[in-house]
């Protein structure tokens, strides 16, 4: 019996097949057939859509840095509050991920679709609490976090723009939870595309001034990117209405529904309690930098947008990880849902060490991009390389956290940031930046030493297996 030869054309044409479902958005199984198909499936589109997210780092912090140290010094410090908005809204969207996941691999769309329109409902709700103390202190924060005032007396506009139109940043993170939750990742990836494009096309216009339009500094960029989000979150809202999906929402389901609001709020807040303390610390990161000066809290500021860009494609690897294991936990495949991390942690490594060895050795070139300035460059640069020295660490401790995440375990993971975040991290910054006078070097170097742990203490937690009977 003859066995058929594939030709590296007929690969070449297997592959592109993957390619082309994966950015159609076709409904799949992924709780059956080849768990590296399954990863590729989702992960393409879970990459290109953080990719998008980040390219909003990049593009903003891009045009800023064409007006002076002071706005960009603005841009991350009002960036640092900011991941507290962030932070709820990603723990609210990896609810939304685990139980609509479960769901889907229970076969309940129905009971998938009420999760979803809970999730909105509790976002209108949390976007209002913050809105108002967003608007009347935004001038405040600056002052508290920058110790150069120049900072808060010309950032202050942009600062409570972003505080108080924080319902695009929400809305925009959990709505893709629940395309996530459901294998509808290419979905997402569109909303981030639609977004970025928005905001691409507005933010020179705004920041710069163009006709009519008058020149509005950094407050434009703050205009542009609430108007790219807002085009994102029309978007989703219009495909999660749409009949056909794998998540049809109806406004009868937007009445509250306690049961599920309490459940989805008991995973979210473990969730968003690992990124409030890991936002947490990085506040702290910025405020130890600020009391150097404003030319190293800028430096940091471009850095992290590097960084930023190369992590989130990770993240959209980890979230494939997520949708992964709740979908194999709900259709009863504990083994299959832990070989799926496994495998996804395995790529992450390595994508992650060719992005380390970009950073270590391109350090001055990616910099060099947002500035020329030599004091900003100089403690970019030495941002960019030290943390580089953690990447393939952080590639495996991504998709284990995000993965336990994914299993409706947000405990575990929340008890980790804790440890490592303010119990490691936050002292160790503050006696190596400023008691030992390491400075900007200090806090890089607590970063690496603290998300390497991390990583480490993740994969042992995932291993002993407790997350396998979390009920959701």
């Amino acid at each position: 019996m003859l066995t058929e030869t594939k030709t590296p054309a007929s690969r070449i044409g297997q592959y592109w097949q993957i390619i082309k479902q994966s950015l159609n958005g076709e409904e799949q199984n992924y709780t059956t057939g080849s768990i590296d198909r399954a990863i590729v499936l989702l992960s393409i589109p879970m990459i290109l859509e953080m990719a998008m997210e980040s390219l909003f780092a990049i593009v903003d912090i891009f045009f800023v840095s064409k007006i002076g140290s002071e706005a960009i010094a603005t841009v991350g410090i009002t960036e640092s509050v900011l991941t507290l908005v962030y932070s709820l809204a990603i723990g609210l969207s990896s609810a939304a991920t685990a139980m609509v996941a479960r769901r889907v691999g229970e076969g309940d769309r129905e009971a998938a679709s009420r999760a979803g329109a809970q999730v909105i409902l509790i976002g209108l709700v949390l976007s209002l609490f913050i809105a108002i103390p967003g608007y009347f202190f935004a001038e405040q924060i600056l002052a508290v976090m920058a110790h150069d005032q120049s900072v808060s007396s010309t950032g202050h506009q942009f600062t409570r723009l972003l505080l108080t139109c924080n319902l695009p940043i929400l809305l925009l993170w959990m709505l893709n939870g629940i395309f996530r939750g459901a294998g509808d990742a290419a979905t997402a990836m569109r909303a981030l595309w639609i977004a970025n494009a928005v905001n691409i096309i507005l933010c020179p216009i705004f920041i710069f001034g163009w006709g009519p339009i008058p020149a509005m500094g950094v407050l434009g960029s703050g205009i542009a990117t609430t108007i790219g989000r807002s085009s994102g979150v029309i978007y989703q809202l219009w495909n999660l209405f749409k009949p056909g999906k794998i998540i049809q929402l109806r406004w009868s389901m937007m009445r509250p529904n306690w049961n599920v609001i309490s459940t989805l709020i008991r995973i979210a807040s473990g969730s968003a309690g690992q990124y409030l303390i890991a936002s947490a610390s990085w506040i702290f990161m910025v405020f130890i930098l600020g009391q150097i000066n404003k030319e190293v809290v800028a430096g940091y500021t471009i850095a992290i947008r590097i960084v930023i860009f190369c992590l989130l494609p990770s993240w959209g690897m980890a979230n494939a990880a997520a949708t992964l294991v709740g979908q194999n936990l709900g259709a009863g495949q504990p083994d299959r849902a832990e070989r799926s991390a496994l495998r996804a942690g395995f790529f992450n490594m390595f994508f992650l060490g060719g992005i380390a060895l970009l950073c270590l050795f391109g350090a001055d070139s990616l910099v060099g991009i947002f500035t020329q300035t030599p004091q900003v460059m100089k403690s970019a640069v030495m941002a960019l390389q030290i943390i580089a020295g953690g990447y393939v660490f952080y590639g495996w401790g991504m998709i284990l956290t995000q993965a336990i995440n994914g299993a409706g375990d947000t405990l575990t993971p929340t008890l980790l940031n804790f440890i490592f975040f303010w119990l490691i991290e936050i002292p160790l910054a503050w006696l190596l930046a400023l008691q030992l006078n390491w400075n900007e070097a200090g806090v890089y170097w607590t970063i690496i030493i603290a998300e390497s742990g991390m990583a480490l203490a993740a994969f042992f937690v995932f291993k002993r297996g407790k997350w396998k009977t979390t009920k959701v």
